[in-house]
């Protein structure tokens, strides 16, 4: 059934002529009268009672007018939110996040968002990279920020920042007043890595398997915090982004910021190629590219 015919029809109630309403539409007599009979063969009903001199609507014809009203009205809505969802005023939007990550810049980048894009409501999941990833995978969520390299067949990404990982150890330490380490030299040294399910557990024993030994893990977690703690109190050492290392602020722990070699950390968005995207993904999309070359275009 036409929507335009439907208003066709509304506009013939309110005129209580066809050849009134035809005027007004800027359309010919017998095209309106002949899209009137063709709603009635439709519906197979009468809509108006002809026998008089001005037509009246029938008790079919009152009950289609509700209708007609009541769908064109929801039409109209429908289009209003297609068009909000297009211009970013409304929206739902899941961000895959890592604890790790978000305890450094990236709040400040979900504030500056919600400024510009207050309709748009932001879920956020925190999990590791790796869960992130296959979170995105099985399209549980729009978008996630992870390590890098990620798997480019399956993902699209922006590469955000390039930072390194830091050694933290105990302010007692025999490395403790080192301000460069060489990764061989903690070959017996016990550490404390984040939790199976984030890239930088598989980031630090990679990097020290190259080295040509495998980490004594003797403790795991998810907090960056409770880490540092650890450390603090002599359980053993740790290797954390120098985004969340310069937030260690405790005499009871040192912090180390070059190791050789250095373990890289290059943070990026990152996006499945496979599942569809949102007006917000695409929007929260075109943001980032924005904030990136603000940033590396900043005097």
């Amino acid at each position: 059934m036409d929507f335009q015919h439907m208003s066709y029809f509304i506009e013939v109630v309110r005129h209580a002529s066809i050849s009134k309403a035809a005027q007004t539409l800027h359309i010919t007599q017998p095209t309106l009268s002949k899209i009137i009979k063709n709603l009635e063969d439709e519906l197979g009903v009468i809509l108006f009672n002809r026998s008089t001199r001005h037509i009246q609507l029938t008790d079919d014809g009152d009950i289609f007018l509700k209708f007609a009203h009541l769908t064109l009205s929801m039409a109209d809505d429908l289009q209003v939110s297609l068009n909000d969802g297009k211009l970013l005023k409304k929206g739902k939007l899941s961000l895959g996040l890592p604890p790790v990550i978000g305890v450094s810049f990236f709040p400040h980048i979900i504030a500056k968002f919600r400024d510009l894009y207050p309709g748009i409501h932001l879920h956020l999941i925190e999990e590791g990279g790796k869960i992130v990833e296959q979170l995105l995978r099985d399209a549980k969520i729009d978008l996630g920020v992870v390590v890098l390299p990620v798997d480019e067949s399956q993902f699209d990404f922006i590469p955000l920042v390039e930072r390194k990982l830091s050694l933290i150890v105990n302010s007692n330490h025999a490395l403790a007043n080192q301000e460069i380490v060489h990764l061989s030299e903690l070959r017996n040294e016990s550490f404390i890595l984040f939790k199976e399910g984030f890239s930088l557990n598989d980031r630090v024993r990679e990097a020290c398997i190259r080295e040509g030994f495998e980490p004594i893990i003797s403790y795991e977690s998810s907090q960056w915090d409770l880490i540092s703690e650890m450390v603090g109190v002599g359980l053993g050492i740790a290797l954390l982004p120098e985004t969340v290392s310069g937030r260690i602020h405790t005499e009871s722990v040192k912090v180390i910021p070059k190791t050789v070699p250095h373990i890289s950390w290059d943070l990026a968005i990152i996006w499945s190629k496979h599942h569809y995207l949102s007006h917000a993904a695409k929007g929260w999309i075109q943001f980032i590219r924005e904030w990136v070359w603000l940033q590396r275009n900043m005097i």
